[in-house]
């Protein structure tokens, strides 16, 4: 599995779920999120039992991390999508998934390749530094520079002290603070 590889995808991804819910109605955005999560389960587990599905198996295997369910990530990330859209604007969880797939894909390339400074759950300073400050750039061009600067700031600390799966963490705190602050 090549890190590097399953982070530009996952940015990708990311991006491509956040420009879904930025062009399609609320409701039409959660139908898919939620027919995608379902046939997600339903895939991962046929996986996970053994079977081998033409492509999906293929992508998983060059994809996933070792001992993994498959397609935790991308499930995860579904997830949080969706359970962000039920509980915030749709502007904001479009934003709010922005922010996800930069600062989670910058985060681990930089804290993989360059990170020496393990400060907590094997995380790196300088992975969470250079997540923070590209993300916040790149924000910058969505909603005002102090608001990038202090929501990427608050999804940053959040993806570094979460104890759980941060496709999960991220998005949350992300849309709560860009709700707060705009």
């Amino acid at each position: 599995m090549n890190e590097s590889l399953r982070q530009v995808v996952h940015l990708l991804f990311g991006l491509g779920i956040a420009g879904f819910i930025f062009i399609f109605d609320r409701g039409i955005t959660i139908s898919v999120l939620a027919i995608t999560l379902f046939a997600g389960f339903i895939l991962s587990d046929a996986v996970y039992r053994g079977y081998t599905i033409p492509v999906i198996s293929t992508i998983l295997g060059g994809l996933e991390r070792r001992d993994a369910t498959p397609g935790k990530g991308a499930l995860f990330f579904a997830f949080g999508a969706l359970f962000s859209l039920i509980f915030f604007e749709k502007d904001v969880v479009a934003v709010g998934l922005v922010v996800l797939a930069l600062l989670d894909s910058i985060t681990t390339i930089t804290g993989v390749r360059f990170g020496k400074t393990r400060i907590y759950n094997h995380k790196s300073i300088e992975g969470t530094i250079a997540g923070i400050a590209v993300t916040a750039i790149a924000l910058s061009l969505l909603v005002p520079p102090p608001v990038a600067l202090a929501t990427t700031a608050v999804a940053g600390l959040a993806e570094l002290i979460s104890p759980v799966d941060d496709n999960l963490i991220i998005p949350v705190a992300a849309c709560l603070a860009l709700t707060l602050l705009t």
